[in-house]
Parts: C-alpha cells; structure tokens; sequence
C-alpha cells in the first residue's frame, strides 16, 4: 500500500489547520535516533529526552527516526521503547510513532476487540475523518487485522447505532461547493416529519441525512429544521431518541457544527470531576495535535473558562503528565 496518511491528505486538502505540532527545521532523523538509543541503553531511561524528541517532532518526521533506528541499530524503536517504559507514558509514546492512519484503526480495533464495545470511541473516529481518512481506514483495517471493518462493526454492534456506524463508513459525505436551499428545507421536513410529527421515530429517515450529507448542506438543514420546528434538531433528537444512538446522532451533529468545540468537549469531560480518562485525552491529542488542537484549546477555554493546559495540570501527573504538557502546546 501506499504510503498514504491521514496527515498526507489533511496538508493536501488546502485548508489552514492549526495544530500544535508541525514539522521541526533542519530535521536530522539520524540525529535523532541516536539521542533515543542513548536514553534507552543501560540502567534506566532517559524520559525527558524521550518526551523531548518524540512530542516535537511530527508524525511524518517520527517515521523517518523509526526507519533511521532500525537502520543504524536493527532493532525496532517501537519495541525498545515498549520495554523501557510502562502505563499511559508508554501508550502515548507508542501512539505518537504510529502512523496516523494505522492509529485509527488499532483503536477502533481496541474499541470492538476489548472488553465490551466502546461505542464513544468508534463514534468520535467514524463521525469525525474526512471521506478519504474513511476510505483510508477501511484498507488499513483490513490490512492490519485481516478482517473487514464493515463485518467486525456489524458482529459486535446492534440496532439503529450500528447502521449509524456502517453507514458513515460507507464514507458518501461529498463536500460541495454549493448549497442546495431547496433539498436542505425538503430534509429538513423529513427529519422533522421522522421525528415530531408521528408518533414514534423514522430512525432510519434520520441516520441517511445525517451519515451522508455535506458539512455546508446539513448546516442549511439544521437552520432550516429550526426554522421548521421552532427548536434545534439536537433538542429534538434527544426527545425522539435513547442510548448509543442518541449519543452517536448528537456527536455527528456537533462535529458538523463545530468540530473544535466537539473535541474540547470530550477533553473536558474525560477530566472534570474525580478521576481521568487518560485513554481519550491520549486519543484526542495525538489524533488532533497536528490538525486543530489550537482551534480545540480556544474552544474549551472559551465554553468552560479553563484552559487545556491547567486541566491536564491538576489532573495527570508524571511523566505522562509533562509530555501532554508539552504536546498541548502552551498555556493559553
């Protein structure tokens, strides 16, 4: 397969990303591979050095240290690095040398693999890629794990909320240049005719707007639904549905909205109050970190009056602590 990434396609896309790790001048991957072997050879470990190089650098410039360490020593950084350190440190060091494509599908494969089925997690990657990340992760998956995405999302999800899964996989969300007011205003009318005009819920009415429209055409749907309604299409689908699906419809909208503010919500959340999702803290700042992670640190101190900084301050400690500091990006 090509060496197509995630990242690849969001730098060719042409649109002005604000993300808070980028490609570092005067790059010597060589340079670099030798640092990480000397903090890894002998007693102890050199976590600062660790942390230093492989938040810094992007994700295009750890592959080339990864590829430069196996050339120069014959073994494998992702495996030395496994072996020297442990927890969540070592889940986001790990993440971080994985290629972006091939980090979507591990996690999605954790997310139906594991201990039963995290169904947030395969919502937040499924709602939030671009048509070609999508298509991108369907050959990854199968290519890592020797199985079909479509299959596996549908053996280990149910209902209305897998059909919302395997239907955003199909990846049929175009992006157009225009916006059809008059198609907008007709959905507008099935979603609402779906929904607060009958008793009970055309769910599948619903699931087909959403999963396939445009960005621009579905934010003409929801002025129009309201427009229509007299409320927001979130407070209607929090009336007419429960459960995953509510939780999965009401992710794609907010994505739709603003995919910022989605992203600093599921960051607030996995802090606030006592203990701390460092899973998705982890998945969300990788994921987002060369893409908008800005834009989302903007978001969350704007709707919550805190900053990303300071959350991830009082709240993750160590060694793991210090590298979401540094790969946050500043206090602001």
């Amino acid at each position: 397969m090509a060496a197509y990434t995630r990242m690849a396609y969001y730098k060719g896309e042409g649109r002005v990303y604000k993300g808070t790790v980028k490609d570092v001048p005067g790059f010597d991957p060589e340079k670099d591979a030798a640092a990480l072997r000397k903090a890894m050879k002998g007693l102890g470990t050199d976590e600062d050095t660790l942390t230093d190089i492989l938040v810094a650098r992007s994700n295009e410039q750890r592959q080339k240290i990864a590829g430069c360490y196996k050339n120069l020593y014959g073994r494998d950084l992702c495996e030395d690095i496994q072996s020297e350190v442990s927890g969540s440190y070592e889940t986001l060091l790990t993440a971080l040398l994985c290629p972006a494509d091939k980090y979507d599908a591990r996690e999605i494969c954790k997310a139906l693999k594991g201990a039963g089925t995290s169904e947030n997690v395969l919502t937040e990657i499924l709602a939030t890629r671009p048509k070609p990340c999508i298509q991108l992760l369907r050959k990854v998956y199968q290519e890592e794990f020797g199985s079909s995405l479509e299959d596996d999302i549908k053996s280990d999800t149910s209902g209305h909320f897998g059909r919302v899964l395997v239907s955003l996989l199909q990846a049929k969300r175009d992006d157009p240049s225009f916006i059809d007011h008059a198609e907008a205003k007709k959905d507008a009318k099935i979603i609402f005719d779906a929904g607060e005009k009958i008793c009970g819920t055309d769910e599948e009415a619903i699931i087909s707007i959403l999963c396939t429209e445009s960005r621009p055409q579905l934010l003409q749907v929801f002025q129009e639904y309201h427009n229509l309604a007299g409320k927001s299409i979130e407070e209607s689908l929090k009336r007419e549905t429960s459960g995953t699906l509510e939780a999965a419809l009401l992710a794609i909208v907010a994505c739709i909205r603003d995919p910022p503010m989605y992203f600093a919500e599921q960051l607030y959340c996995a802090m606030k109050g006592s203990g701390t999702d460092e899973a998705t803290v982890i998945r969300v700042m990788v994921s987002r970190s060369e893409i908008d992670l800005q834009d989302i640190k903007a978001a969350m101190k704007m709707k919550y009056g805190t900053t990303l900084h300071s959350m991830i301050q009082g709240d993750i400690g160590g060694y793991i602590g210090k590298a979401l500091l540094k790969l946050c990006g500043g206090n602001d």
